[in-house]
This record gives structure tokens, C-alpha cells and sequence, in this order.
């Protein structure tokens, strides 16, 4: 993105002392500047023009003399334009109110009496620094880009599955979809039928732990009138319901034993008979799967047949769940938090540092899902323009934030692996050694220098 120019650059001055908006004036001829003298003024010209730094007087009319007026132009114009680079200016000595105003979003504050060669430095800085959010913004956009539609792609994991997803979308390869609770199968699913020549057809999806088991079979192949009590009525099944698209059987792996049979017979062959019916309909349909449990643990259970596994995954794809996309976690949950920014009408700027440290720490055992409510509630309790650990219902210190720092990273994991190594060897210090690949005095100097003793992983000690 190209920076602004000089003159290209908008700046808009809210005062309403006459000499001093002369000065001011004449101060930023190089800039395109607008004037307001109360708050009505400024936040037309804010809404007509949205100059990215504003340079407002806390001591507005009809009360010059306080501020009440200045800080409310001030929560008005952030509501309206939160990216805004709002400078306040105060009488001399009144700080606590310019402290007042910062934390209330104000980008920076400059006290009176005017001094321009300070003052337009601080001006300059606010418009670089506005230009460098913006640029990251876009860049930030083009992460969020993800190959599939509605997706955030923004993890090496995430992008190997929407990679799979478009390859296998064009085939009509029945799918299985392994991932924990609230990883986003189903939204998976969808995008493999909107990327499939079956796009203009139906998306028809089912739980099969939801229904109960006397009557997920006729949710699936229909029924006949008076096939049991209350069928009043011929009823086609979901299966008749995705004929000519898609069949996302979701939780396959709660689908009763006894429902299998009948499942595999109609992978196979794509023909099924409605409950209490005699005749053979066919369908032509794109199956795809997906469970939250292991099938290799219920095979060996007896709860899902194998055969029925090896039809139901002839492709296989593995959904990481939201703990382990390190690198695209805080993408993900900033672009969850403009959308809901978005439909709640808030303007919210971002996460606080605490939030940040708490979406990186949580372990996330309910995956997205779990933060997509914690993000959507956080968006209606924040006071301020930013979210905090608190907003989300989070603690800073839930755990202990992951460290980048290189110093640090080493020596965590070089006194886990001494750790280990005297675990493995009951304290042994020539076996731990040998399995550290380090001579003995140095293997004594890490101990004393981590603070460890190789007695206390004795068997003695153990014992």
C-alpha cells in the first residue's frame, strides 16, 4: 500500500479559539485541514471527510472551561471511527484530564501553550503510525484469505486441510472428517459440496448421535404410511432428501450397530428401501462422514463395523484442533472478533495484551465453537475499546504464556530433557548423561545451574 502524502493527508482541528485555529492552520498548510468549533461541527466533518488524525481541544462550548464536552466529541468520534488518531490538547498543567482522555482512546495529548515544531511532530508520528496499522490491517486481511470460502486458513495444519478439501471436493469420493467436538466438521463439509459440481443442489446434513436409535433409521431411508405408529403419511428420508448432492452424516461413529448393516448396503450399492417398503429407490448422492472418537478404538469395541469404516473413509482428513494452530490462533480469533464487532454494532479496536496472553495460555478444550461464544460475549460486556482477559471470562495466568524468547525456549526444554534423562536413569548420572549425549561434568554443571539434584530421582527416592 502506498503511504499518504503530505497533502493527501487529512487532518482535522477541533477549536474554538479563533487565534489559536489561525496558528494551527497555518502551522499544517501542507496538510488537507479541516476546522470544527463545537462537537456537532466536528463529528460532521469527521463523517464527510474521515481524516485519520483528529487534533481536538478538551475545552470545548458551550463550557470551554471544563472538559465534559471534550471527552464526550472524543468516545463519539472513536465510536464512529475507532482507527482514528485522536491528539487532545489541554490547558497547561491539566494532565489528570489528559490522562483522562488516553484512557478513554485518545491517541496522545499536548498541553498548552502551543509550541508547532512539538506539535507537528506529534501530528506526523500519528499519521505514520495510522498508515502502519492500516497497512497491517490489509495485510492481516490477506491472511484471513483462506482457499475455502468462510474458513481462516492462517496455520500449516488449517491450510493442509482446505489443500486436501479442494482436491478432493471435484470427486465424489465418500470423505470422513476426524476432528475433536467444535473444530469446524461440518463447516468443512459444506465447503467440500460448494466446491463440488453438486453445489447447485441440496446440502443435507444429519447427526446421528442427536435422533434417537427407534428412529434414526427413518430419518435416514423415509418410511411408509403406516410403517409404525404414527406414520401417517409416505416420508422420504434424508438420504432421498440429498439425492442429485451431498449427505453429511455427522457423529457416524454413534450410528447403532444394527443401523450399519443397512448404512454399508447403501454406500455400496446406493440403493435403499424406505421403513416398511419393498421397493429399491436409488440415489445418487456424495456422502461425507465425520466423528469426534477414534475408529480404531471402536472397531475394536465392537461398535463400528470395520467394513463399514474402510467405505466411509476412502479419504481421510484430520482436523487439528484450535489448541495446536499456534500459528494461525490469534488470526482466527481477531477475525471472529471483527465479525462480531460487526453484527453487534461495536467498535471495537482489539484484544488488551492480557487477552492476548490468555487466548495463547487456554488450553481451548471446546475448540472453536468454545471461542466463538467466549469471543461473542466478550464483544457485548467490554467497557473499552478493547477487549480484555476478563471480557472473555479468561485469566491472564490460566497458564503460563508460551515464551518466543529464544534464551528462555532453551532453557525450558534443557531442563526438561535433564529432568527426563534422571527419570529414565533413576539419578543415575553416567546413564543420564549418556542419554543426554553430554559428559558428566557438564551434565553436573546444568544441574547446579537449574537447581536440580540427581538424588531426589534415586529409586530410593523414588521408593
Amino acid at each position: 500500500m502506498r503511504g499518504m502524502t503530505e497533502q493527501a493527508r487529512k487532518l482535522l482541528i477541533v477549536e474554538d479559539d479563533p487565534g489559536l485555529l489561525k496558528q494551527l492552520k497555518w502551522c499544517f498548510e501542507g496538510y488537507d485541514v479541516y476546522t470544527a468549533e463545537n462537537r456537532e461541527d466536528a463529528i460532521a466533518e469527521l463523517r464527510r471527510h474521515e481524516p485519520p488524525v483528529i487534533l481536538q481541544d478538551l475545552g470545548l462550548p458551550p463550557k470551554p472551561e471544563g472538559v465534559e464536552e471534550g471527552l464526550a466529541t472524543l468516545a463519539e468520534t472513536l465510536r464512529l471511527a475507532p482507527h482514528t488518531k485522536v491528539i487532545v490538547v489541554t490547558g497547561n498543567g491539566d494532565q489528570e484530564n489528559a490522562l483522562t482522555a488516553v484512557a478513554q482512546g485518545a491517541y496522545d495529548f499536548y498541553e498548552k501553550p502551543v509550541d508547532t515544531d512539538t506539535l507537528k511532530l506529534l501530528v506526523d508520528r500519528a499519521f505514520n503510525i495510522y498508515e502502519l496499522e492500516a497497512e497491517n490491517r490489509r495485510l492481516q486481511s490477506q491472511v484471513n484469505e483462506s482457499p475455502l470460502d468462510g474458513i481462516v486458513a492462517a496455520s500449516e495444519g488449517m491450510l493442509a486441510v482446505c489443500r486436501m478439501i479442494e482436491k478432493v471436493a471435484p470427486t465424489d469420493v465418500t470423505t470422513l472428517l476426524l476432528g475433536e467436538s467444535g473444530t469446524g466438521k461440518e463447516l468443512l463439509a459444506r465447503a467440500l459440496h460448494r466446491l463440488s459440481p453438486r453445489a447447485e443442489q441440496n446440502f443435507v446434513a444429519i447427526n446421528c448421535a442427536a435422533i434417537p436409535e427407534n428412529l434414526l433409521e427413518s430419518e435416514l431411508f423415509g418410511h411408509e404410511k403406516g410403517a409404525f405408529t404414527g406414520a401417517h403419511k409416505q416420508t422420504m428420508g434424508k438420504v432421498e432428501l440429498a439425492n442429485g448432492g451431498t449427505l453429511f452424516l455427522d457423529e457416524i461413529g454413534d450410528m447403532p450397530i444394527a443401523l450399519q448393516a443397512k448404512m454399508l448396503r447403501f454406500l455400496q450399492e446406493r440403493v435403499i428401501e424406505r421403513v416398511g417398503g419393498r421397493k429399491e429407490i436409488s440415489v445418487d448422492v456424495r456422502v461425507v462422514c465425520a466423528t469426534n472418537q477414534n475408529p480404531g478404538n471402536l472397531i475394536k469395541q465392537g461398535l463400528f463395523r470395520e467394513d463399514l469404516y474402510y467405505r466411509v473413509s476412502e479419504i481421510t482428513i484430520n482436523i487439528p484442533p484450535y489448541r495446536d494452530r499456534e500459528e494461525g490462533r490469534l488470526i482466527l480469533a481477531r477475525t471472529l472478533l471483527q465479525k462480531y464487532s460487526k453484527s453487534q454494532k461495536r467498535a471495537i479496536n482489539g484484544f488488551a495484551d492480557d487477552a492476548v496472553q490468555a487466548i495463547e495460555a487456554y488450553a481451548w478444550p471446546g475448540n472453536v465453537r468454545e471461542l466463538e461464544n467466549k469471543i461473542k460475549g466478550a464483544v457485548i460486556m467490554a467497557d473499552g475499546k478493547m477487549v480484555t482477559a476478563a471480557d472473555l471470562g479468561l485469566q491472564e495466568g490460566d497458564e503460563e504464556a508460551q515464551s518466543l524468547n529464544l534464551r528462555e525456549v532453551r532453557q525450558v526444554a534443557e531442563s526438561k530433557a535433564i529432568r527426563v534423562a534422571l527419570t529414565k536413569s533413576f539419578g543415575n548420572i553416567s546413564k543420564a548423561s549418556e542419554l543426554l549425549g553430554i559428559t558428566r561434568p557438564t551434565l553436573y554443571d546444568l544441574l547446579n545451574k537449574y537447581g536440580l539434584s540427581a538424588d531426589s530421582y534415586s529409586k530410593k527416592a523414588a521408593s
